[in-house]
């Protein structure tokens, strides 16, 4: 059965996904995370740091890793404009790793002169692109 719901995901960079078939998404919002099926009710959400998943034609899920922004729902159409959003296909493992482990070891560094916040996004992006990958487990 053909999907008759779409999704398009936009960063400032490029377009990663345009009007692609999707049965089901879920998507990483700020207070968890929120699955939407065709004739989903219109809505607009803040994204969060994660993994957003899309059930395409072929009954399989597919990943993008996604650094917050915004998604709305009309029409059985999904729009998700991000600030970044990278497909699990072409995410650099070996480089979500090293930035993983950057992030780590500055958080460790108990100096003041670091910027915890600016860290522990660093360290949640490259979890977010690591599970896209299918490296690590995805939360609970």
């Amino acid at each position: 059965m053909a999907a008759d719901m779409t999704i398009t995901i936009i960063t400032p960079e490029h377009t990663v996904l345009k009007n692609v078939p999707a049965d089901a998404v879920v998507v990483p919002v700020v207070d968890g995370s929120m699955g939407i099926l065709k004739n989903h009710a219109p809505m607009v959400a803040n994204l969060r740091i994660g993994v957003l998943r899309y059930k395409d034609g072929g009954g399989a899920f597919k990943r993008v890793a996604v650094t917050g922004g915004f998604v709305e729902v009309s029409d059985n159409k999904i729009t998700v404009l991000a600030d970044a959003a990278e497909e699990a296909e072409s995410i650099d493992v070996m480089r979500a790793r090293e930035a993983k482990r950057r992030a780590e070891a500055r958080l460790r560094d108990r100096k003041a002169s670091i910027d915890r916040t600016r860290a522990e996004a660093a360290l949640r992006r490259a979890i977010a692109r690591l599970r896209a990958a299918g490296v690590l487990e995805d939360e609970k």
